[in-house]
């Protein structure tokens, strides 16, 4: 499954993305549980973490880091 286009990223507090779909729908991902991985290092640092920008049906920062499309959409929570 293509999960659906992201419209928005925001960072919010404790290391999660707060993602609007193009669809609507509003989810919550944590990030915690990736800052251990040394891909995902320099995302310790809530200065960096917080540039996080959408790029179509993922998320990336200015280093490289991104994210799987999937993995965002299937592993975080609906939020209102």
């Amino acid at each position: 499954m293509i999960p659906p286009r992201i419209k928005s990223v925001k960072a919010v507090d404790n290391f999660c993305l707060e993602i609007i779909y193009s669809t609507g729908e509003k989810r919550l991902y944590d990030m915690k549980k990736n800052l251990q991985y040394d891909f995902y290092k320099k995302l310790n640092n809530i200065g960096y973490f917080q540039l996080v920008k959408s790029v179509e049906t993922t998320v990336e920062w200015s280093n490289g880091e991104d994210m799987d499309s999937n993995e965002l959409y299937t592993n975080s929570i609906i939020i209102q």
